[in-house]
């Protein structure tokens, strides 16, 4: 009778793991989420690959602080893909994402990295058109040019003579 009752219990616990699998696979789509390029200035596009054949069904989305949410686009039966543009005013840094596949959300941290824009300027440029300095080396130049030219041409009709 023990063994009897110990074979029910032992079935019926199987029952209940094998019924369970299917949901608790769910739990873990979508697998992972990849960014191309990981590393994007504030205002670039991000292209935002989803692994997991969860996010391959209508309506499925990814969102961020960085950017505004997109619908992911099937990619065959296992991935999905959304392009997205970083908003211009995304801090520097690193930034998670959540996908929303069936009715689930899932954040992923550090997918990607927001990089500071370059302080744009003269960059050491002078003002506008040539400077006095630039004039007197340009006419410099120029000149020990027609001299040197002058020379050989001289060095040549002599050579002719001969």
């Amino acid at each position: 009778m023990r063994t009897s009752r110990a074979l029910v219990v032992a079935a019926a616990t199987a029952a209940a793991v094998g019924l369970a699998a299917p949901a608790a696979s769910a739990w873990d789509q979508p697998s992972s989420v990849t960014a191309a390029p990981s590393v994007i200035a504030a205002g670039g596009q991000l292209v935002l690959t989803v692994n997991g054949s969860a996010c391959t069904r209508p309506n499925s989305t990814i969102s961020s602080n960085a950017f505004p949410g997109a619908t992911l686009k099937p990619m065959g039966t296992n991935s999905a893909t959304a392009t997205v543009t970083v908003n211009t005013n995304a801090t520097p840094g690193s930034y998670s994402v959540t996908t929303r596949c069936e009715d689930q959300n899932r954040t992923f941290a550090g997918v990607f990295t927001v990089i500071g824009g370059v302080r744009g300027g003269l960059g050491g440029s002078s003002s506008i058109g040539a400077t006095p300095a630039d004039m007197a080396i340009g006419g410099g130049l120029v000149s020990a040019a027609l001299v040197g030219g002058g020379v050989f041409w001289m060095r040549r009709r002599s050579e002719n003579r001969i």
